[in-house]
């Protein structure tokens, strides 16, 4: 008997709702995953790729306005091809995301899949050749990390659980405070919030460290987590999660 969509939604939700109240849900530690991912990606790109980012998509925008400016030494076309990858990779998971309305399991599936193939190009890439900042090679290795965070934004948005959006913290960190029991508030999804800054920190601090190694090896990193990700995610959707 075909599922209805109304009845694939709220399935969804209810999965999404059981993966916000707890760290331990295999939802949540998927998404931890990821958001460990993107500070290895991130480090990767703004510290070896010339101070752009590949995920966080809200300090392009403001690095580009420094750089049209002509302040820091910044530059304006690697933000350009930042945000155009990343619209583009969020523009097709989001068609995706749409089409599969119906199988979130598999949407989410699909879309580790896209990430887990262009980070895994982009480490070959660099491994392979010299990869300079403000040249073609550069730009291209931004343009794949980018659409893979794009793609994954699409997807991990319709999702929707509270607080893991696996790339930006602002609202998390805002949410950790205003409603922490120190300002007045009940403390309600600390841990999560908590988990979710650490682990953006730890990813970042693991992508710097092995960027001294070269500009491969945290990609390398990022792409065998991703697949990780990928794979116990697929083995708990299959249990019913």
């Amino acid at each position: 008997m075909p599922v209805s969509a109304a009845t694939a939604d709220g399935d969804a939700n209810s999965v999404s709702q059981r993966a916000s109240r707890s760290i331990a849900h295999p939802l949540a530690r998927v998404l931890l995953l990821l958001t460990f991912t993107t500070g290895l990606v991130d480090a990767t790109s703004y510290l070896g790729l010339g101070h752009v980012f590949t995920a966080n998509m809200t300090g392009n925008i403001v690095f580009l306005g420094f750089g049209i400016a002509g302040s820091g030494g910044l530059p304006v076309v690697a933000p350009l091809v930042s945000l155009a990858a990343f619209l583009l990779g969020a523009g097709a998971g989001g068609v995706v995301a749409k089409r599969m309305a119906d199988h979130a399991h598999r949407n989410l599936a699909w879309a580790l899949a896209v990430e887990v193939v262009l980070i895994v190009v982009a480490a070959v890439m660099a491994a392979a050749i010299d990869i300079r900042p403000d040249a073609v090679s550069g730009d291209a290795l931004i343009a794949l990390l980018a659409l893979a965070m794009g793609v994954r934004n699409a997807t991990v948005r319709r999702i929707a659980v509270p607080d893991l959006t696996t790339t930006v913290l602002t609202m998390t960190l805002t949410g950790l405070a205003a409603d922490s029991v120190l300002f007045g508030g009940s403390g309600k999804g600390t841990t999560r919030r908590t988990a979710a800054v650490l682990t953006m920190l730890c990813g970042a601090l693991a992508g710097a460290l092995l960027l001294k190694t070269s500009l491969a090896v945290p990609l390398a990193a990022a792409a065998v987590l991703a697949f990780l990700g990928a794979t116990l995610y697929i083995t708990a959707a299959r249990r019913g999660l």
